[in-house]
């Protein structure tokens, strides 16, 4: 029996989309142990839009795998949409991925044979929903990010800034709560990545998503209702985006 997409949409929450409690992430390399995490904790409201920020090496990209469940913690509590996924075998995690998290990469991810609108429906592709449903939410969700000329173009005919801007529309198809974004702007210009950050964060706020990014761009960050600093595996502050120096 077919779906629609209507029907499969769950009522709003307003519990904490993300709680980080105490996560340790620890690495043996040799006789040396590596912190790749140490002791982070963090929660996310619905409607934010965060940005992890710091050097290489920081953490922060640890800290958004293990929001998203690619990485487990060594120990700590990793709570998301009120799931405490330690509880979860990683069939339930991926799960809780389909219908909960949408993730968008900074080397995009698009199938190159695929066109944008297929693109697009893949994360529902076999899922038993009506297909014309799901056809008219990816040419709608294409058209909310200004790419309905080019729902018929493969990723090799679009521009960096298009295929990212696929790729948003992408991980919003399945409605998620909650978007996790891995450097979003690293393999754009300047001027296309804030362009890009700025309709990612205007279209997750008419949504009602919320955003978490790792990132090294200051422009993401002008967008972010607040900013995380992450040095050496630790989170040293955590500000409101009005409160950030412009010099960060």
């Amino acid at each position: 029996m077919t779906t629609t997409l209507e029907q499969a949409a769950e009522p709003v929450r307003t519990a904490a989309v993300v709680e980080v409690d105490c996560v340790w992430k620890l690495h043996k390399l040799g006789d040396e142990v590596v912190k790749a995490l140490s002791n982070a904790s963090l929660t996310v409201q619905p409607g934010e839009f965060v940005c992890l920020m710091g050097p290489s090496g920081s953490g922060k990209s640890t800290l958004l795998n293990m929001i998203g469940g690619l990485d487990r913690p060594t120990k700590g509590q990793v709570i998301i949409d009120g799931t405490d996924t330690a509880t979860l075998s990683e069939s339930q995690f991926a799960a809780l991925r389909h219908d909960t998290l949408g993730f968008i990469f900074q080397s995009y991810n698009l199938i190159p044979f695929l066109s944008a609108v297929e693109n697009v429906e893949l994360p529902l592709i076999f899922e038993p929903f009506d297909r014309a449903a799901l056809r008219k939410r990816a040419l709608d969700l294409l058209e909310m990010v200004g790419l309905s000329h080019r729902a018929d173009h493969t990723p090799t005919k679009m521009s960096g800034g298009e295929q990212q801007r696929t790729a948003i529309a992408r991980a919003l198809i399945s409605q998620p709560r909650l978007i996790l974004a891995d450097e979003p702007t690293a393999n754009l210009d300047g001027r296309t990545g804030a362009t890009v950050v700025r309709l990612l964060r205007d279209l997750c706020s008419r949504l009602g998503v919320t955003v978490v990014a790792s990132t090294h761009d200051p422009s993401v960050a002008e967008e972010a209702t607040r900013v995380i600093r992450m040095q050496d595996g630790q989170i040293v502050a955590d500000l409101a985006a009005h409160d950030v120096p412009a010099e960060a």
